[in-house]
């Protein structure tokens, strides 16, 4: 993980008074998992949740599961929901979404990241590369490719990679139905990282 990105999640969970009952989707055993955040020290239970678990990690379990269908979690189970760089390789991410809103408590602050792509401000200055390269005599076709194009992360498999996503489909499509959302775009090429409130009364 990106010591931003880490960073970052940090410092929503700071913002956003995470604890309590945490759960990591795609959790790993290194110190740079999300569950490792200075700012969860005073959680009251940690878990993670991998497809090749179990694992055992500073003082931590890491389950076996699928993040499409959490059977071994009850509805309303968890405080605090984390999940990063997973959704890209989740065939099926929109059941994963909707199982992270079924395993939040009413109030519990919920933070997605992935990988992104975005056209503002990226798009101004490929377009503005462009141009310069075409007073070069770069042929046209690569001016239009580069005028049309955007950065996103590479493909990286673990084991497949399907998806890169737009600040909007954070907001609108992965934290549907949460209050108070916020997403914020990081790093060149882009991170996405999503965060919001599910619904009902703050916790105690």
């Amino acid at each position: 993980m990106h010591p931003s990105v880490f960073a970052e999640f940090d410092r929503i969970c700071a913002r956003g008074n995470a604890g309590g009952d945490v759960l990591e989707i795609g959790s790993v055993p290194s110190p740079d998992t999300l569950l490792c955040l200075p700012s969860l020290s005073g959680a009251k239970s940690k878990i993670g949740l991998n497809l090749d678990g179990p694992h055992r990690y500073d003082g931590f379990e890491i389950v076996r599961g699928n993040a499409n269908w959490m059977d071994c979690f009850a509805d309303q189970s968890f405080d605090t929901v984390l999940c990063n760089s997973v959704l890209e390789h989740d065939r099926k991410f929109w059941q994963t979404a909707g199982e992270i809103r079924r395993v939040a408590r009413a109030g519990a602050l919920i933070a997605i990241g992935v990988p992104g792509f975005v056209t503002d401000p990226l798009e101004r200055k490929a377009s503005r590369l462009a141009k310069a390269l075409g007073k070069l005599g770069l042929p046209r076709t690569i001016r239009d490719a580069l005028d049309a194009s955007t950065l996103t992360l590479r493909k990286h498999c673990f084991p497949n990679d399907y998806y890169r996503f737009s600040e909007r489909a954070v907001g609108d499509v992965l934290l549907e139905g949460l209050t108070d959302v916020e997403v914020s775009v990081i790093l060149h090429p882009p991170r996405i990282i999503g965060m919001g409130f599910k619904p009902g009364s703050p916790r105690k």
